[in-house]
């Protein structure tokens, strides 16, 4: 008897487990859920794309005065 308990409510815990795991995947894999991370990602795009070319004409800028120094041509 004892043992059957044992099992029932082991069977009964894993039940429940599975389920809230598969309800959260479901959860994260909604249309609505893809909307918000891909929206999230493309608004970060813009940002990092426009410190990524600041930074590229800050090392351009930097560059061309390292040449100039370097070849003795005036500013």
């Amino acid at each position: 008897m004892v043992r059957r308990l044992f099992w029932f409510v082991l069977g009964a815990g894993l039940a429940v487990y599975v389920v809230s795991k598969v309800r959260s995947s479901l959860a994260k894999a909604s249309p609505e859920a893809l909307v918000n991370r891909a929206s999230g990602s493309v608004s970060g795009l813009g940002e990092r794309a426009q410190d990524f070319a600041a930074r590229v004409r800050a090392a351009a800028a930097e560059r061309e005065t390292e040449l100039r120094d370097t070849l003795g041509l005036p500013e």
